[in-house]
């Protein structure tokens, strides 16, 4: 486990030992400096979480390095320890950016309490951080919807693994909403109030990748400036998902494997071993077990990866979902967008669940973010859809959802569903295997629908199929 680092920096030895003796106690790592000067070249060399630093002190007082350390390093918090009559330059420190301050002569409990407070305090900030950064890319509320019996097959064993530890691997195409399944399962683990860190490894070349995991000491290549904590160390006690595991080279599978068989690692550049408790979720759109088989990915670290599979089935093979989730980013994008638009009209339904989406459920957001800005009426229209998106020769149904429409939304679904699977089949000449491949639904499935909305296929049926 990573240990919060403490600055302790007060000309006065028997302060610095006192506040030492109360630190240690509580199990947190700490230095100390008798100059600010001092102070300072250490928080150039290493990160510290907390300064706790005396009012008055030769060369350059605690205000003084108070200004300096919120310049440099903003993140790192400062406590102004002082004399019971300097209480007026104490409140002054808080209006420049100190987190609080201690009077002397203080009681222990005093001290301990508002170090684990302000811990507390770091830990929350942090995850707001990280919070803010999942919010540039998923919006509030958004979940993995859908009933379909693959997805719910996978998010019954996603429930299942969530309270433990296990290592986990999310396999699926792009676009299927992995890394939602992995915040999920965060979510519902032991770990849901500690930090969720997400590594996109296609994003970054190898060095810059190894960095972003590990972290890396001051100098340890060209750029370096300052000592900085890799995402390993930024999830401890939390969650690490690495995106598209399937891209990092063999050097930094090396690494990544030591790392979750030991449990530690070093930053890049650095000597000290750092102890870490992360769980591990990863993702990727490649076959793993092929990649092995090729030469390209370790098979020591894929079968550390491979604990736990899920795999994301595409949005082509669960075209029964399409409605829930076209009326899922509908409600999200008109409430941004203050539009009121209430329905989704069945031509452009039967247009989307007939569309492959090679981008999956990414894609299916950005056609209804753009059908919602387009629509001028409460009903999105074919005419709001893409060009191309389209199949000629598509025959709609009398409208189901229209305002106002008594007919409850499972009914409604349902003879969508029906009135689509029997324009599929009029489409192939009533060949179920053919229906079946052509809408991505398995031909055993297709013959329960067939049988669950008593469709008679035969009457479908053109010369060349009546074998099927």
């Amino acid at each position: 486990m990573s240990e919060k680092r403490i600055l302790v920096v007060d000309d006065s030895l028997e302060n610095r030992e006192l506040l030492s003796v109360m630190i240690e106690r509580n199990g947190w790592e700490h230095e100390t400096a008798d100059r600010a000067k001092a102070a300072l070249k250490m928080l150039e060399e290493s990160p510290f979480d907390l300064v706790l630093a005396d009012l008055m002190m030769p060369e350059m007082n605690g205000l003084e390095l108070l200004a300096e350390v919120k310049r440099q390093w903003p993140d790192t918090d400062v406590v102004i320890v002082t004399a019971f009559g300097s209480i007026p330059t104490a409140i002054e420190a808080i209006k420049k950016g100190a987190y609080s301050y201690l009077l002397r002569p203080f009681e222990p409990e005093e001290v301990v309490l508002l170090i684990r407070k302000i811990f507390e305090v770091q830990g929350i900030r942090h995850e707001n951080v990280m919070l803010r950064e999942e919010l540039n890319r998923f919006t509030e509320g958004q979940f993995m919807v859908g009933k379909s019996y693959e997805l719910k097959k996978t998010l019954r064993l996603a429930e299942s693994v969530a309270p433990t530890n296990s290592t986990v691997l999310i396999q699926g195409e792009s676009g299927v909403g992995k890394e939602l399944l992995a915040r999920a399962i965060h979510n519902k683990s032991p770990r849901a109030n500690q930090p969720f860190i997400t590594v996109s490894c296609a994003a970054l070349p190898e060095t810059l990748l190894e960095s972003e995991l590990f972290g890396h000491e001051k100098g340890a290549f060209t750029g370096a400036m300052v000592t900085r904590k890799g995402r390993f160390e930024m999830a401890d006690m939390g969650t690490l998902f690495l995106d598209e595991i399937g891209e990092i080279s063999g050097s930094t599978q090396v690494k990544l494997l030591r790392v979750l068989q030991e449990l530690e690692f070093t930053r890049v550049g650095g000597t000290k071993t750092i102890k870490t408790n992360t769980r591990i979720v990863s993702a990727t759109n490649k076959d793993l077990a092929e990649e092995v088989a090729r030469g390209n990915f370790r098979d020591d670290l894929f079968y550390r990866l491979n604990v736990i599979t899920l795999t994301v089935p595409p949005l082509r093979n669960r075209p029964e979902d399409i409605p829930s989730l076209a009326y899922h980013f509908l409600k999200k994008y008109r409430e941004e967008m203050a539009k009121d638009i209430v329905s989704i009209s069945d031509e452009a339904l039967a247009v989307m669940a007939a569309h492959q989406w090679p981008g999956n459920i990414r894609e299916l957001e950005n056609v209804m973010e753009r059908a919602v800005v387009i629509c001028a009426g409460k009903s999105i229209m074919m005419a709001d859809l893409p060009e191309g998106m389209h199949p000629a020769g598509v025959a709609v149904p009398a409208t189901l959802w229209e305002e106002g429409e008594a007919l409850s939304l499972r009914a409604a679904r349902g003879a969508w569903e029906k009135g689509f699977l029997e324009r599929a089949l009029s489409r192939h000449g009533g060949n179920i295997s053919r229906t079946a491949g052509a809408i991505g639904l398995a031909r055993k499935n297709l013959q329960e629908k067939i049988k669950q909305y008593g469709i008679d296929p035969r009457r479908f049926l053109i010369s060349q199929n009546s074998g099927d």
